[in-house]
């Protein structure tokens, strides 16, 4: 079953006001080996409720995306890119991917205020994998083996205690995705490495 780590940049925080400025999504398979990327800008349906404070964090202005595809477009685009790479013809095949991410469910939360906004079918599993809740688990077991374990359990906070970094100090959708995935797979690492004693 395929997963998809996605992020998503916002032009506010909250779902039913703000749009969806950028998608960023990294298709892996059930190892969670890469398969495929994906990325784009979103011209929002309202331009002027782009925060000082997003803007801020992801560095997209209003002008930016002026000329960036509609919502619709880019949903379908992803709908039809995750369908190529997994060799599908119907968005009715894609109940099967889990969706995945740091604090997956504030990007849920718009993702799915999007499809609604579209009047577009939701097509995805309603099951999730939080980074926030793996690496939770993974750090207890760490701690437990009298390991440091960061206090913080933001995404820069997990990525630094792996050694991890965003090549940028911007926020970007894509580059949010990677580092997320890489965070999945050294906590997955971790799980392979424990090993219970009767």
């Amino acid at each position: 079953m395929p997963y998809l780590v996605f992020d998503l940049e916002m032009s506010g925080p909250d779902p039913e006001i703000h749009d969806i400025i950028q998608v960023g999504a990294v298709l892996v398979d059930d190892r969670w080996k890469e398969i495929s990327k994906f990325s784009s800008n979103v011209c929002p349906e309202n331009i002027n409720t782009i925060s000082a404070k997003s803007e801020e964090i992801h560095g997209l202005s209003k002008y930016d995306l002026m000329d960036a595809p509609a919502m619709y477009e880019v949903l379908e685009k992803m709908e039809d890119w995750i369908m190529e790479q997994l060799n599908r013809d119907n968005t009715n095949q894609l109940r099967d991917i889990i969706l995945a991410g740091q604090g997956v469910m504030n990007d849920i939360n718009f993702l799915r205020e999007a499809y609604y906004r579209e009047n577009m079918k939701w097509p995805f599993s309603f099951k999730i994998v939080d980074l926030l809740s793996i690496s939770t688990f993974a750090f207890m077991i760490l701690e437990n083996n009298g390991k440091e374990v960061p206090k913080r359990r933001g995404l820069n906070h997990i990525a630094e205690y792996f050694g991890l970094k965003r090549e940028g100090e911007e926020h970007n959708a894509l580059e949010d995705s990677e580092l997320t995935l890489a965070c999945f797979q050294a906590c997955f690492d971790i799980a392979k490495k424990v090993t219970l004693s009767e």
